[in-house]
């Protein structure tokens, strides 16, 4: 059964093309043009992934995924203004999985859909069913599932991934062009501050205080480093 994607952009030409492009590489589609109308579609029959637009004419599309994630953890793809760096940064400190800036070639959007429900689908980790233990925290990349004192952590697809990129590397520092590496698993481009931005989502998830971090340590000009050793242990 092919996988179904959601479009929500008001751009019924650029839904058009977009959608004909994916029905083409053998997805199923279907489409909003309102964000309200995407919220429905979504509740109706949740999709493999949603593509969000940012201008929207009921909501705009950061309060849109704020929605979609009080409901849902569906991969989220946000498109953004070209060269707008800090609507790509909101987008991701919201929930997003991913961005693509407008105007984009139809081939870039197939390999990041293809690349977010890769990691959604665990095809990288998903035959790994050994549960990593630091202290408080557990995770276990079989389920995808990250735990503090056993309550499940809030994070993305990708920020579950890099968690554990970063606790596979316990003890050693990571560069942001390594950790993009092993997560990302495709040479799309992505600029440096998206993955500060991941960071600092899941430091609120796992922290017990995020603003001075104990289980993912900065290495000022290098990168991060999660500690081998927490809570003690």
């Amino acid at each position: 059964m092919a996988d179904e994607v959601l479009i929500v952009d008001d751009d019924t030409r650029l839904s058009a093309m977009v959608r004909d492009y994916l029905e083409e590489n053998g997805f199923s589609v279907r489409t909003a043009a309102t964000a309200n109308g995407g919220l429905t579609e979504l509740s109706r029959r949740g999709p493999a992934a949603v593509i969000l637009d940012i201008m929207l004419p009921d909501l705009d599309g950061f309060e849109t995924c704020r929605r979609i994630r009080a409901v849902s953890d569906v991969p989220v793809l946000m498109l953004t203004a070209k060269g707008d760096e800090m609507d790509r940064i909101v987008g991701l400190e919201i929930g997003a999985d991913d961005y693509l800036p407008k105007p984009f070639n139809p081939r870039e959007l197939l390999a990041r859909l293809k690349a977010i429900l890769r990691r959604r689908g665990g095809s990288t980790r998903g035959s790994d069913h050994r549960v990593m233990r630091f202290g408080r925290l557990e995770i276990d990349p079989g389920s995808r599932i990250a735990k503090i004192d056993g309550n499940p952590c809030s994070l993305t697809s990708y920020q579950f991934d890099l968690l554990v990129a970063l606790a596979e590397n316990a003890g050693r520092t990571l560069s942001r062009d390594q950790l993009m590496d092993k997560v990302k698993g495709t040479e799309l481009e992505a600029f440096d501050r998206s993955i500060d931005v991941h960071v600092s989502r899941i430091r609120a998830a796992i922290e017990d205080d995020p603003k001075h971090p104990k289980r993912i340590v900065t290495v000022r000009g290098a990168g991060y480093v999660f500690a081998r050793y927490q809570d003690g242990g």
